[in-house]
């Protein structure tokens, strides 16, 4: 049994915290003890999983500002982390042996780490690298971010083991931290289809009010968080030209995301969002926000066809989600879903344009034969290339690895 904790800067919603809490119930599956220190966990806007008792989650470091005068957000991301290392550090690994340490996000508290006697072996996950999501807003930004940008290349390398969510990222990294010359390992995150497999079996699911309205139309769904770069824009203007060609029988489209009052990009964009359907198409658009695990399953189950909007995206665990559930997708044509879609097999892969997407959702809609046969083929190809026993079995083998090497380690030293 190797003991884990995972270091994570907010327990919310989102496709970082689905992975490591999916990485969490696959180590806890083979037998080793995990457990969760973090920033930030709310229980009423994370998964259930952190939340039911399954997983257990300190929070250390909440006092502490998120933003100052309305900015220096890296700043202080990494000031909370530091905080939060350095509780592992010197109350947690002192009084409970930790053997590895899976942190990701941010990588600053992986030198504080280090000082942790008994030290445990580290893993850094990169979603992708943080300088590469910040926006670009002139000179005095730049100036900002250079020491930012020059500690996350620095703190990354110091840890004994990196990981990165696709072929693309890992193309990325190289080109972004050029001072860091051993090669990362690819870690597909993965579905825990264990989750989808027993819902499937319940019959007693309350049905969502919205359902009614939604009658014999044929859905199509949006599933992402409520930030600009996840680009709902080009879904709802692709939707709205679509449904501008079509005289009866009204096709709609649901747009459902993580969404946190705390986070004003997400309060603004979906006001934004909003003011967009009024003037296209209000009664035809259905915005959602944070739906828990339930009601998107009941979503994916009812949709007929996913969009999937984000340009570049380095991995998008969504896909994954509506191929499973035996949905045709339609996405972007670059990052992560080259790797998870097959083009005219399990979806379309779209250029990032309004002309590319309405060609795509034309072609399933209303098309019975052409929806089943991609969700089938999508349905295998998770089963066959990214399924929660290769995950687990792959997570475990690196976990496994890097204790028994720190356990040789000290043996050589004794």
């Amino acid at each position: 049994m190797v003991r884990v904790l995972f270091l994570h800067p907010d327990l919310g919603i989102g496709g970082a915290e689905r992975l490591v809490v999916d990485s969490a119930i696959a180590l806890k599956e083979y037998g080793h003890q995990v457990g969760f220190l973090t920033n930030h966990h709310d229980k009423n806007h994370c998964f259930e999983e952190t939340a039911d008792g399954s997983l257990t989650v300190q929070v250390v470091g909440d006092w502490l500002p998120r933003k100052l005068f309305g900015r220096f957000y890296a700043f202080c991301a990494y000031f909370r982390m530091i905080y939060a290392a350095v509780y592992a550090t010197f109350c947690i690994i002192p009084k409970e042996r930790v053997d590895v340490i899976f942190c990701d996000q941010v990588s600053v508290a992986i030198p504080v780490l280090r000082f942790a006697r008994p030290r445990p072996k580290i893993i850094f996950y990169c979603h992708f690298p943080d300088q590469l999501l910040s926006k670009k807003e002139g000179y005095l930004k730049s100036l900002y971010r250079w020491p930012i940008n020059i500690v996350e290349e620095l703190t990354i390398n110091m840890a004994d083991k990196i990981l990165v969510n696709s072929k693309f990222t890992l193309k990325v990294f190289q080109e972004t931290f050029r001072r860091i010359h051993h090669c990362p390992d690819v870690l597909y995150p993965s579905l825990n289809t264990k989750y989808f497999d027993e819902m499937e079996k319940k019959h007693n699911l309350e049905t969502p009010t919205y359902f009614r309205n939604l009658a014999d139309c044929y859905v199509y769904l949006d599933i992402n968080r409520f930030e600009r770069k996840k680009n709902h824009q080009l879904a709802i203007e692709s939707f709205h030209e679509l449904s501008s060609s079509l005289s009866d029988n009204k096709p709609r489209l649901i747009i459902t995301g993580g969404y946190d009052e705390r986070v004003n990009e997400n309060v603004e964009h979906f006001n934004e969002l909003k003011d967009l359907i009024k003037e296209t198409d209000k009664e035809n658009v259905i915005l959602l926000r944070s739906s828990s695990d339930d009601e998107k399953f009941q979503l994916l189950r009812r949709a007929q066809c996913l969009l999937y909007t984000p340009i570049d995206e380095h991995f998008g665990i969504v896909p994954l989600e509506g191929m499973y559930m035996s949905k045709p997708i339609i996405a972007i044509n670059s990052g992560g879903p080259t790797e998870t879609i097959v083009h005219n097999e399990t979806g379309f892969l779209c250029e990032p344009n309004k002309a590319s997407f309405v060609e795509a959702m034309k072609a399933v809609l209303g098309n019975k034969a052409l929806c089943e046969r991609m969700g089938a083929k999508g349905r295998k190809r998770v089963q066959q290339k990214f399924s929660f026993e290769a995950f687990c079995k792959k997570l475990d083998g690196i976990v496994r690895d890097i204790a028994e090497c720190d356990n040789r380690t000290t043996k050589k030293t004794e």
